[in-house]
C-alpha cells in the first residue's frame, strides 16, 4: 500500500448510517433555528434583518443621509456577514420597506417595492434604500459596548449578537418564521399601546394579562381591517397560542334606484388583494354567489377600494355576509409567540415578552452608564494630571528640557509627581496655548464637571429605581415622537362563536351525513320526485367503503342536535352545516365537531328552540329507553355533553321528540314493534342510563324509533328494498319491556327490517330512500301500498345483490314537481298466524 493510500484509509472514520443522519440534521436544525428562521425576543431580529440594518448603519446610510443603491446593501450584508442568495437578503430587506408588510418599516424605500397585489419589487440594481428614522432607535448607543459581538462567518468581520433595540420590536413589527418542526408567527402592535404596557409592566410586574390588555388591547396590522372579538386574542396572550379573526371593513351604500354598493376600505393583513378579487369574480362566475353585477378595483395611493355592486333584487348584507365566509375578505391570524430566550426556541405568552425586552434594556442602560463611566473616568485621570502640571509647570517644562527623549522625560515626571504612565504622556503632548490663564480655567471647569458626572454615573449603577426611571424616559420620548392611531378596530364580542344570523337567509335545506361522517348541506329542490320502483339519481359521490347514514330537512337557522353512539350531543344551527353541489362528498363531520376517533354520528334532530315544551326519547341498539325533558340541552359547550349513560356493549341508535303524553313505536331487526306510552318512562337527568323498552334475543336489535298517532301509519323498509304503510291503529298498546308485535314477515326474499317511519298519506310527503353505495331515490308515499302487519311489502327501489337499503327520510312534496304517472306493483301477502306477545 502506497505512502498516499495509508494517508487516505487514516482519514477514513466509519460511522453508522443512522447516528450520522441523526446528529447531521440535528445540527441543521438548530442551525436554521437558531440561526436563520426565528427572531430574538430582545430586539424581534432574525439574523438576516439584524445583518441588513447593520450593514446599513455601518456603511453610514442613515435617515438623514441620502439614499443608496439596494444592491450596495445587499453586497455589504453577503459579503461581510450573510452567507446566503443574494434574493434572500434582498427579498427581506424589501419586506422591511412595505407599508403592508410592517407597522412601522425600518427602511426607508425609494423605486418600486411591491405591491399589496403580490407585484415583486424591481430589481435591486433599480431600488435605492436608507434607515428609517425609527430604525436608528434600534441602533442606538451600539457603539457604547451596549451589546455583544461575535465573529462572522469566516472571522474576518464582527458583527452584534444583538441590537440595543429602544422600543420592543418583536411585538412592535411582529415576525414570521418557518424552522424545522417550529414555526413563529407574532402579529404587529401599536407602538404607543407596546410601550404603555412596558412602562405599567415597570409599576407593577404581577398585574394579570387581562389588565395588561387594558394598554395593550391586540394587534394593530398595517393594513388596518377589523379584529373579531377579544377572547382569541386573549387566548394567544396567555398562552402564546391563538386565532384572530380579521375582516375587512366594508361599507354598503344604498342607492335611489333600489341597487346598493359594497365598498371595501381596509384589508385583512397579509391577504393578496388581487388574488381575493380573483375569488370573488370566480364565485360570482360559478354562481355560488348570486346578485353581484359589477367589481371593480379603484384602489390607488391614498389607500384600497373595492367597489361591489349588486342588482336591485340582492340583499347586500346577505352577499357581504357570503363574501366574508368564502373569500378572504374574513380571514383568521393564528398567533404562535416563539422565540428565542437565551438561544433557546420558547414559546411566550405576552407578559413574558415584555418582561424580557425590560430586562435586556436593562443591561443596555447598565452597559452604557458603564461605558461612560469609564470613558469620564479616563478623561478626569488626564485632567487630574494637567491640572498637577499645570500648578508645577515651571518644574515640568525643566525637567522636559532636561531630558534626552520623550521616554526619559515620561519616567522623570512620574518619578517626581506621582503620575501615571497616561497622564505623564497628556502632558508631554499638552500645548502651549493650555498655559494661559483662560485655559487654566477651563481645565478646573472640565474636570469639576466630570467629577459630578462620575458621582451621577455611579450612583445609576448602584440603583435599580434610577435605570428604571432612564427606561422610562427614553421610552416615552420614542412613543411621543413616533406614536400614531391605532388602525385596527376590535370588535366587541366572542365573533368566533356567532354568526351574525340576520345577514343569513332563511331557507329549507336537506342535510346529509354519510357513514364515514361527510355532511353537507343542500337545497330540498335539488331532488325532483321520480315514480316508485324507479333506479332513482345519485345523491352524493361514495365509495364502496362510504354510504348515506342520515338524510333529513331543516332550516338554515334551526337549531341541529347531534347525538353520538357514545351517549354525547353536540349543537350546530343550519347554516354552520356547509353547502355542497347534489354530487358533492361534503365536508369530514370531526372538522364540525370535535367528535373523537371511535366516535359517531348516528341521531340529528332539528330544533327550532329550547323555550318550548317537550322532551327527547332516546332508545339504544339493546332496547334501554330514556326521556329528558329538551330545555337540559339549552346550553351546549363546544365540545359536547352526555346524553345518556350507556351500559357496556351498548350505544345510542335513536332519538326523537316527545310532548309529555305522546305514545312511542319501536322497531327491531326480526320485524317485530312494541307501541307503549311515553308517560311508563319518567324524565331522567342527562346522566342517568334509561329503563328498558323492548325485550329482544342475542343476534337482534333495535332498528328505530318514532312518535304514534293514530291517524298516521308505521312505514317499514327492508334492507333489501321492499316496504309498506300500516295503520298504527294495527298496533296495540302495550306494556313498556315487551318482545312487541309482528310489523312486517321477513323472509329472504326482503330482509331484515331497517328502518321505520311514522308518516301521513294525507300530507302528500315524498319518502327518500338512500342505499349504501349512495344511491337515491324520492318516491310519494301515498304511492306506497297500504298493507296488513303479516306482509312482505312492495318492491320500493331495486338494490343491487352487493348493496342495501342505508336509511330513509321524508321530505315534504314540492308543489312544483312534474306530475307523477302511477305505477303498480304486486303486493305479496302470505296468510300466517300473527303471535302477539
Amino acid at each position: 500500500m502506497s505512502n498516499e493510500e495509508k494517508q487516505f484509509t487514516e482519514r477514513i472514520l466509519e460511522r453508522n448510517i443512522a447516528t450520522e443522519m441523526r446528529e447531521s440534521f440535528l445540527d441543521y436544525s438548530m442551525s436554521v433555528i437558531v440561526s436563520r428562521a426565528l427572531p430574538d425576543v430582545r430586539d424581534g431580529m432574525k439574523p438576516v434583518h439584524r445583518r441588513i440594518l447593520y450593514a446599513m448603519n455601518d456603511l453610514g446610510m442613515y435617515a438623514d443621509k441620502a439614499y443608496k443603491k439596494s444592491a450596495r446593501i445587499v453586497g455589504e450584508v453577503i459579503g461581510k456577514y450573510h452567507p446566503h442568495g443574494d434574493s434572500a437578503v434582498y427579498g427581506s430587506m424589501v419586506r422591511m420597506a412595505q407599508e403592508f408588510s410592517y407597522r412601522y418599516m425600518l427602511v426607508n424605500g425609494h423605486g418600486n417595492f411591491g405591491s399589496i397585489d403580490g407585484d415583486g419589487a424591481a430589481a435591486m440594481r433599480y431600488t435605492e434604500a436608507k434607515m428609517s428614522k425609527i430604525s436608528m432607535e434600534l441602533m442606538r448607543d451600539i457603539q457604547k459596548d451596549t451589546i455583544d459581538f461575535v465573529d462572522n462567518y469566516d472571522g474576518s468581520e464582527r458583527e452584534p449578537a444583538v441590537l440595543p433595540a429602544r422600543f420592543p420590536n418583536l411585538l412592535v413589527n411582529g415576525s414570521m418564521g418557518i424552522a424545522v418542526g417550529m414555526t413563529t408567527n407574532i402579529p404587529p402592535h401599536n407602538l404607543t399601546e407596546v410601550i404603555d404596557a412596558v412602562l405599567i409592566l415597570m409599576e407593577n410586574e404581577d398585574i394579570p394579562i387581562v389588565e395588561l390588555m387594558q394598554y395593550l388591547p391586540g394587534p394593530d396590522f398595517p393594513t388596518g381591517a377589523t379584529i373579531l372579538g377579544r377572547s382569541g386574542i386573549k387566548r394567544a396572550y396567555e398562552t402564546g397560542n391563538g386565532s384572530i379573526m380579521m375582516r375587512s371593513k366594508a361599507e354598503i351604500i344604498e342607492h335611489k334606484n333600489g341597487k346598493s354598493t359594497i365598498l371595501v376600505s381596509e384589508i385583512p393583513y397579509q391577504v393578496n388583494k388581487a388574488k381575493m378579487i380573483e375569488r370573488i369574480a370566480e364565485l360570482v362566475r360559478e354562481k355560488k354567489i348570486e346578485g353581484i353585477t359589477d367589481l371593480r378595483d379603484e384602489s390607488n395611493r391614498e389607500g384600497i377600494r373595492i367597489v361591489i355592486e349588486t342588482s336591485r333584487d340582492a340583499q347586500a348584507e346577505v352577499i357581504l355576509n357570503n363574501l366574508y365566509k368564502q373569500t378572504s375578505l374574513q380571514t383568521s391570524f393564528s398567533v404562535n409567540m416563539l422565540a428565542l430566550v437565551n438561544g433557546t426556541p420558547k414559546i411566550l405568552n405576552v407578559k413574558e415578552v415584555l418582561l424580557h425586552y425590560l430586562d435586556h434594556q436593562k443591561v443596555v442602560i447598565r452597559r452604557r452608564t458603564q461605558f461612560d463611566l469609564n470613558r469620564a473616568e479616563r478623561r478626569a485621570h488626564i485632567l487630574e494630571g494637567l491640572k498637577i502640571a499645570l500648578d508645577n509647570i515651571d518644574e515640568i517644562i525643566k525637567i522636559i528640557r532636561a531630558a534626552n527623549d520623550d521616554s526619559s522625560a515620561q519616567n522623570e515626571m512620574m518619578e517626581r509627581f506621582g503620575l501615571t504612565e497616561i497622564q505623564a504622556k497628556a502632558i508631554l503632548d499638552m500645548r502651549l496655548k493650555r498655559l494661559t490663564g483662560l485655559e487654566r480655567q477651563k481645565i478646573e471647569d472640565e474636570l469639576n464637571e466630570l467629577l459630578l458626572l462620575i458621582e451621577d454615573l455611579k450612583d445609576i449603577l448602584a440603583k435599580e429605581e434610577r435605570i428604571l426611571e432612564i427606561i422610562r424616559v427614553e421610552l416615552t420620548e420614542i412613543r411621543d415622537n413616533y406614536g400614531d392611531a391605532r388602525r385596527t378596530e376590535i370588535l366587541e364580542g366572542d365573533f368566533l362563536n356567532i354568526e351574525d344570523e340576520d345577514l343569513i337567509p332563511q331557507e329549507d335545506v336537506v342535510i346529509t351525513l354519510t357513514n364515514k361522517g361527510y355532511i353537507k348541506r343542500v337545497a330540498t329542490d335539488t331532488y325532483k320526485a321520480q315514480n316508485r320502483g324507479g333506479k332513482g339519481i345519485k345523491a352524493m359521490g361514495t365509495t364502496e367503503e362510504d354510504f348515506v347514514e342520515h338524510l333529513l330537512t331543516t332550516n338554515t337557522h334551526d337549531y341541529l342536535l347531534f347525538f353520538t353512539n357514545r351517549g354525547k350531543v353536540y349543537r350546530l344551527k343550519g347554516y354552520n352545516i356547509p353547502e355542497y353541489g347534489r354530487t358533492a362528498k361534503g365536508l369530514p363531520i370531526v372538522n364540525i365537531l370535535p367528535i373523537e376517533k371511535d366516535e359517531y354520528i348516528n341521531a340529528v334532530i332539528p330544533i327550532k328552540n329550547f323555550e318550548e315544551e317537550g322532551c327527547l326519547m332516546y332508545v339504544t341498539r339493546q332496547g334501554v329507553g330514556k326521556r329528558t325533558d329538551l330545555k337540559e340541552f339549552e346550553n351546549i359547550r363546544a365540545n359536547g355533553k352526555i346524553a345518556i349513560n350507556l351500559r357496556e356493549d351498548d350505544e345510542l341508535i335513536s332519538v326523537r321528540r316527545t310532548y309529555g303524553n305522546d305514545e312511542i313505536i319501536v322497531g327491531a331487526s326480526n320485524g317485530k314493534m312494541i307501541r307503549f306510552e311515553e308517560t311508563s318512562i319518567r324524565e331522567m337527568g342527562r346522566t342517568a342510563s334509561g329503563v328498558r323498552v323492548m325485550r329482544i334475543d342475542a343476534g337482534e336489535s333495535i332498528i328505530g324509533m318514532e312518535v304514534a298517532e293514530d291517524d298516521r301509519e308505521v312505514l317499514v323498509v327492508t334492507e333489501k328494498g321492499y316496504g309498506k304503510r300500516t295503520p298504527i291503529s294495527e298496533y296495540r298498546l302495550q306494556s313498556r319491556g315487551g318482545k312487541g308485535v309482528k310489523t312486517i314477515n321477513i323472509t329472504e326474499r326482503n330482509g331484515n327490517l331497517v328502518a321505520l317511519k311514522a308518516v301521513n298519506p294525507e300530507d302528500n310527503d315524498d319518502l327518500m330512500i338512500i342505499t349504501t353505495e349512495g344511491i337515491i331515490i324520492r318516491t310519494p308515499i301515498d304511492q306506497i301500498s297500504q298493507t296488513g302487519r303479516a306482509t312482505q311489502g312492495v318492491r320500493l327501489i331495486r338494490v343491487a345483490d352487493d348493496s342495501q337499503v342505508s336509511t330513509i327520510a321524508v321530505i315534504p312534496r314540492d308543489d312544483e314537481e312534474e306530475e307523477i304517472v302511477e305505477v303498480t306493483e304486486e303486493v305479496i301477502v302470505e296468510t300466517v298466524t300473527v303471535e302477539e306477545e
